[in-house]
Parts: structure tokens; sequence; C-alpha cells
């Protein structure tokens, strides 16, 4: 009997334990389950929370609250060199209106600080967000002559921070910028700019920070996709000088300068080839007759507004400088020649119309002057009056001499013979004005015919003068 008792009661204590194993693996099992629905990995050992254990490191290792990052490395001793390297990552607009640019890059710089080294045995950095920047000692560099600029910030701040085992960090955000770009337009559009990006520290001079390019030309790179609609890229390249403010002292300076050429084919089609088709337009009035006044005078006009049009819109994209662009002398001397072609018949219809002035004048003083019995004489002849008319009448032809009669038959008594002479003098006269009338009346014919050859063959020397300079 006490035998089958402590069988039945280390039964009882053999399933006890069976079913409290049962319950602990299952409760082991619901929480890799619920953790793995989380994200964490399905394991049999229970999850650990790395981030906790992380952070508790890094304040070890980094010892940020240990030290006073409000003064630089090497507080009171030499400079500290920081180094920088750009990545250019667009050339976002160029603005002649406002002379200025907008760039988009990613800025890097390098130095050393001691009091963030840390051991480690296998030589890796730590990475960092924008964070623990606001905690540290950073590079105070801003860019001279920018009107904008900002850190992106989508999802988060663009910026990264590494530390290096003995020291060293790596600084590295994306900012955009639009700063200041004086440019040179005397010969716009056939022009090239040269901008300038310039980076300096705001308050450590050359005595405390200096900064430099960390591999030389080798630190500006470029995306090969950068490209503008306007301007061809000619070339990136770097350097540095010392710039001396007389209030705080000497400041390294960095200087990122590109080149631009623009492209002149847009302006060509938008400005060139519409303001050389009407000066030629305006020619087209050489050719057509001096009488049809409305369509010389339309014509004229026509070109005259068009080209004030063209002048208007090219000055209204450009600054207003106080000198005279490339553009100001085509288009200006363009629009002298369509307004030469306008005066050339506003002379040709004056001179016409005194022409045909003096015209009707001569022919009423020769009506008044002239008698019935002159048309088709010679200069001398013999004219037989009848009796009818009476010795008054016979003498009363001006300028005409009388001489005495023949000898006639009886039968012809009844006839008077006068021999009348035209007076040389006013035969001269006559000739002479005549030959003046038929010089004028040529010389206004050939006001047209030359202008048809002195306005296109000056067009053309002016285009080779023009050509030649600027291109």
């Amino acid at each position: 009997m006490p035998y089958i008792k402590f069988l039945f009661l280390l039964f009882c204590l053999i399933l006890i334990g069976e079913c409290r194993k049962h319950k602990s693996r299952k409760r082991r099992w619901s929480g890799a389950v619920e953790s793995y629905k989380h994200g964490a990995p399905l394991t049999g050992k229970r999850m650990v929370d790395n981030t906790k254990s992380r952070k508790l490191k890094t304040d070890n290792l980094l010892r940020v609250d240990d030290h006073d990052f409000t003064m630089r490395p090497a507080f009171a001793g030499p400079a500290v060199p920081v180094g920088v390297d750009v990545q250019v990552e667009s050339l976002d607009s160029i603005s002649e209106v406002d002379m200025d640019f907008t760039m988009t890059l990613y800025l890097r710089h390098y130095w050393k600080d001691e009091r963030l080294s840390f051991p480690s045995t296998t030589n890796k950095s730590m990475t960092f967000d924008g964070r623990l920047v606001k905690k540290i000692w950073v590079p105070d560099v801003f860019f001279v002559h920018s009107k904008r600029s900002f850190i992106h910030d989508t999802t988060t701040e663009n910026i990264m921070l590494r530390v290096f085992p003995d020291g060293h960090v790596l600084y590295s955000l994306r900012v955009t910028v639009t700063a200041a770009c004086n440019m040179d337009f005397s010969r716009f559009p056939l022009d090239s700019q040269t901008c300038t990006l310039e980076l300096e520290s705001y308050a450590y001079t050359d005595e405390d920070l200096m900064l430099y390019w960390k591999s030389g030309d080798e630190s500006l790179s470029t995306d090969d996709r950068i490209s503008l609609s306007q301007f061809l890229i000619q070339k990136f390249h770097t350097t540095s000088r010392l710039a001396f403010y007389s209030s705080t002292g000497w400041y390294n300076r960095l200087y990122i300068n590109f080149t631009l050429r623009r492209h002149i084919f847009f302006f060509l089609l938008q400005t060139y080839f519409p303001a050389t088709l009407m000066v030629m337009l305006s020619w087209v009035s050489f050719w057509i007759d001096r009488r049809a006044v409305p369509a010389r005078v339309s014509l004229g006009i026509t070109t005259v507004l068009t080209m004030s049009t063209i002048i208007t819109g090219v000055n209204a994209s450009m600054p207003r400088v106080s000198y005279i662009k490339a553009v100001d002398i085509y288009l200006w001397v363009s629009f002298v020649f369509v307004f030469l072609s306008v005066l050339e018949y506003a002379a040709v219809n004056y001179l016409t119309t005194l022409r045909d002035g003096k015209d009707r004048k001569l022919r009423e003083k020769a009506r008044e002057q002239s008698l019935p019995c002159t048309c088709g004489m010679s200069h001398t002849g013999t004219m037989m009056v009848d009796g009818t008319y009476s010795e008054s009448d016979t003498n009363s032809l001006a300028g005409y001499t009388r001489a005495p009669a023949p000898e006639d038959p009886p039968e012809k008594q009844e006839r008077m013979v006068v021999h009348i002479s035209l007076d040389n003098e006013s035969t001269a006269t006559k000739k002479k004005t005549r030959f003046r009338s038929f010089s004028f009346m040529q010389n206004t014919h050939a006001i047209d015919t030359y202008s048809r050859m002195i306005f296109p063959g000056s067009y053309i020397i002016f285009n080779l003068i023009y050509w030649s300079v600027y291109c």
C-alpha cells in the first residue's frame, strides 16, 4: 500500500512538470510569433532590443556629454584643416533678369576631432543622421553672395555624419543654393558667362580654420547629364584665395567656377531671322509703282511697327543695363534700314508731286503764250492771210515780224501775204525748260532704281562686319 501511494505521487509530479514545460514552450512560441509579425526574425531565443544597447554603447564610445563641443577642435592651438569636396547634382536655372543661378549640390567636409575618437577592433566607422550634428562641432561654412539656400528635408534632413575610430569626421549635406552672378551682356546673345559659387567660414578666420579643396581640381565632380536649355556648360574648375574684411580679418575662401556659352540657334529663329525678313520686306516697295500710295505706305508702316515689336520683346526679357548689347546694334540698324525705306518713298512721292506741279504750270503758261497758227511751223515761214483779216489783226501777232508782200497776179489781189518768224529768245527758253523738265522726271525714277541696289548692298556689308566681329 505505501508503495502504490509513492508511485502515484511520483506520477503526479511528473505530469505537473510536463504541463509546466508545455505552457512555457507555448508562451515562447506566441512571443516569437508576435515578434515575427513586427519584423523580428523567428528564433527560439528571447528577442533582445539592440537599439537600447547600441545607444548605450554609442554614448560610451563618442563621449558626447564629456566634452564642450561649442569650441573647435584643438582650441587655442593651430588652425583646424577642413577639406571640402563638392558634387554638383544639377544646375537648375540661369536668370539674366535677376543675374543669378540656382544649383543643387552635395557639400562634404573632412576634418579630425580627437574628442570623437573611439576604440574599435574592426576599425569600422559609425554613421549618423542630422540629429547628432546638433550635439557636436561642425564647420560653419556658408555661401558668399547667396540669395536663397536650403537643406533638403524630404523625407528627413539630407545630412550624413560619419565618424571613424581615429576621430576623422565626414560631414555631408545636400543643398540647393541661389547665388548672384555678375553677367556682361555687351555681346548678348553671342556671349559667354562665367559664374562663381563661393564658400567661406563665417566666424573662424584663417588662424582658426583652414578651408582647402581636399583633392585639388578633382574635388569638384559633376553629373554628365547636366544640361541647360539656353547654355552649353563648357567647364567647371576650382580656385581658392584669401578674403579680407577690415573689421574681422582674413578668411579662406573656396571658389566653384563654371563657364557657360549661350546657344545662338534660338535667337537666330526668334530675333535675327525675323528682323532680316522685315528689312527685306521693306525693299519690296522699291518695285511698286510710285503712284500706288496706299500699297507703299502700308508696307512701310507695317515693317516699322513689326521691328518695334521685335525690339520691345527682346528688351522685355533682359535686365535694364546702361550699355549697348550686340543684339541692340543689329536690331536698331535693321530698324534704321526699314525707316529709311519709308523716307525713300516719301522723297519719291514729294519729288513726283513737285514735278507734276511744275509741268502743269509750264503747260498752262505755254497755252497762254502760244497761237493756233504757230503749231507745226518752223522758225521762219510765210502765212497767207485772206483779205477778210484787217491790218490790225495782222499786227496783233506777238513775236512775229511782218514782211512786204510779194507781187501777185491780179486774180489773187484779195489775198494778203504775211511773213512771220518765231522769236529766237522765246524758242531757246522753251527748249531749256523742256530739257530741265525731262531731267527732273528722269531723276525721280532713278531714286527707286538706285535704292534697289544701295539698300541690299549696304545691308549685306553690315551683316558681314557684324558677324565677323561678334562670332
